[in-house]
């Protein structure tokens, strides 16, 4: 039997940028007496082929220049060999249109074919072993096509499980998206892992809120009893695959359970079930916050391979987003319970308070009646005693003219009675002289004393203000108080009154023309008899405008002597008067302000200072009421 001679090992050159596994590329190759090199840069592929042994060359697109792929020729220029093979990886993606266009690039540009990313090991063998140009032994040949149809059983297979995990990933989104309960998505997505990798039992585990403790997860094919015998343990630098993971928030690897030191406390368990490998992987939430682990158990000593790892990521990617959503909804859930309890409660709040309200707003009714009540009776004494008030003060005013009267008349009558006596003894001139002289003074006496009567009734009868008398009208009330001002000025003999005007001319008044022009007198003969006492001269300015809530201002103003603090309350009272017995009433201000409030409508305003005058203001509304 001869043997065969030994296989002369060429280069397959792969010029790429990007990570691929090329570990099962690189098993196939050698199988056909195939090597891999594979470069990033193009002066390392450059170097590469001016070395010599490179066979044919795999070349990213995104490595080989631009749209022109460039690199394609100087490769080619850089060989031994003219015709080196070249294979353009083009990036996935685009339209039939698209594909054809790259084709025809990559053939102008000096590729030998082009072959479409990602790629699958079966199908760039093909293509490989199709150009390659050096001759190849029958041997070889029955290799290579038993090596092939074993990769495109390999590729198969993996395209089977990759369409089962995408399929599969799919449904566990959609039941979280459902909001099924989490352990069902777990136990799906356990047994989903398995299906791709034969052999493995997977398990996720739970990190309790206490951020201490483990919790079960979902093990639908590990031993009950194991799962059960985990449950509870705490986490930490020494706790096994999973409690370490959580602890360090990053993977542990424990390809023989019985000789790792991490699992010394858990060794015995673990072999009780026969599980000897554990990989496991934290599940986070940020980079902070442990929601649980992954894990992966195989009842032989072994370490993860690529596949491995790529499955790990898919699972705690997919973990982590049912985890998380299921706390948030137990967190809305909790959150809505306390919010319901706080409704609740702040509603039995507003109810005792709306009680509470009611009761007081009853208990206020009832004392706003009483105090109506109260008003009332208030008013009815005040009423009374105001007329009492007045009675007193009527008949006190009244009572000195008509007493002085009185005395005068009586003193006559008896003087008379003497002269009829005198006369009837023979009384002579001297008799009569005396009588008529002591007549013409109690006539005197009489007619100046009933005159002051008479004033003060006519000031009485001002007091009850007559709606029915009075005159209303339309005028203007710059001309009304200049046509009053000289008559007043005149009357005011014993001061030299200057009056000031500062009245808008088109300032107009629905009003009672009478009534306002005896307010003017009655304030005027005020400042006479009071502001100006012992001058002998002073100042009035009388001004009006309109304020912001559309009355008319109209301000009466003098410089004379002001009215003490004590004295203002007092001024508008009935015959109140700080000048008693020079002729003064004490009733000007008072029908002032009796004709100010219920004729004309409106309201008025006292400031004084003594020795600094004394401004009333007068509030009119531009129309009496009716």
């Amino acid at each position: 039997m001869t043997s065969k001679p030994p296989i002369k090992l060429q280069t397959i050159l792969i010029v790429t940028g990007a990570s691929f596994d090329l570990a099962a590329l690189e098993g196939a190759l050698a199988t056909s007496g195939l090597g891999l090199l594979s470069v990033s840069r193009a002066d390392s592929a450059l170097n590469a082929v001016r070395a010599g042994g490179v066979a044919m060359v795999l070349l990213d697109a995104a490595q080989a220049g631009s749209s022109s792929y460039e690199l394609c020729g100087y490769l080619r220029a850089a060989s031994a060999t003219p015709a080196l093979p070249i294979i353009l990886l083009t990036p996935a993606g685009g339209g039939a249109d698209e594909l054809d266009d790259e084709e025809q690039r990559a053939l102008a540009a000096g590729a030998s074919a082009s072959l479409r990313l990602p790629f699958s090991t079966g199908a760039v063998l093909e293509q490989i072993l199709a150009l390659l140009p050096a001759p190849r032994s029958a041997d070889e040949l029955h290799a290579s096509i038993a090596q092939l149809r074993q990769l495109r059983l390999a590729d198969a297979a993996s395209h089977q499980h990759a369409e089962a995990l995408r399929e599969g990933q799919n449904q566990l989104l959609e039941l979280v998206a459902r909001g099924a309960p989490l352990s069902t998505t777990l136990d799906k997505l356990m047994l989903l892992i398995e299906a791709q990798a034969p052999g493995v039992l997977c398990s996720i585990l739970l990190l309790d809120r206490d951020g201490r403790t483990v919790r079960s997860g979902s093990g639908p094919s590990l031993p009950r009893a194991y799962m059960e015998a985990i449950d509870g343990l705490p986490i930490g630098p020494v706790a096994g695959s999973c409690g370490t993971a959580m602890y360090r928030k990053e993977a542990v690897i424990v390809s023989d359970i019985q000789t790792d030191p991490l699992w010394a406390p858990y060794a015995a368990v673990a072999a009780q079930y026969g599980l000897r490998a554990c990989w496991s992987v934290p599940v986070l939430l940020d980079s902070d916050t442990v929601l649980g682990t992954f894990a992966m158990y195989y009842r032989e000593a072994r370490s993860p391979s690529a596949g491995d790892m790529r499955l790990i990521g898919v699972a705690t990617h997919l973990a982590g987003i049912a985890i998380a959503r299921t706390r948030h909804e137990d967190e809305l859930r909790r959150h809505r319970t306390q919010l319901e309890a706080l409704v609740a409660d702040r509603t039995t709040e507003l109810r005792k308070a709306k009680e509470r309200a009611e009761q007081v707003n009853d208990e206020l009714a009832t004392a706003l009646d009483n105090l109506s009540m109260t008003q009332d009776e208030l008013v009815r004494r005040e009423k009374l005693a105001a007329l009492g008030a007045l009675v007193a003060g009527v008949a006190h005013e009244l009572n000195t003219p008509i007493g002085n009267s009185l005395m005068a008349a009586g003193t006559m009558a008896d003087r008379t009675q003497a002269l009829r006596a005198a006369i009837a003894a023979g009384a002579g001139q001297a008799e009569l002289d005396a009588y008529l002289d002591q007549a013409a003074q109690a006539d005197d006496i009489v007619v100046r004393n009933l005159k002051r009567a008479a004033a003060l009734l006519h000031s009485f009868r001002a007091i009850a203000v007559d709606h029915d008398n009075s005159q209303r009208s339309r005028f203007k009330l710059a001309p009304l108080v200049a046509g009053l001002m000289p008559a007043l000025q005149a009357a005011a003999k014993q001061v030299a009154v200057q009056v000031e005007l500062a009245i808008p001319p088109h300032l107009e008044l629905d009003s009672y023309p009478g009534q306002l022009s005896q307010v003017l007198q009655a304030l005027f003969e005020n400042s006479v008899a009071h502001g100006f006492a012992g001058r002998g001269r002073g100042h009035v300015r009388i001004s009006a405008s309109l304020n912001a809530k559309g009355e008319v201002a109209l301000v009466y103003a003098d410089d004379g002597n002001g009215i003490a603090p004590e004295h203002l309350g007092r001024v508008y009272d009935p015959f109140f008067t700080t000048r008693r017995g020079t002729g003064g009433s004490g009733l000007g201000l008072y029908i002032a302000h009796n004709i100010v409030s219920s004729v004309l409508g409106g309201r008025i305003k006292l400031a004084s200072e003594p020795g600094s005058g004394a401004a009333f203001t007068l509030l009119l509304p531009p129309a009496a009421p009716i």
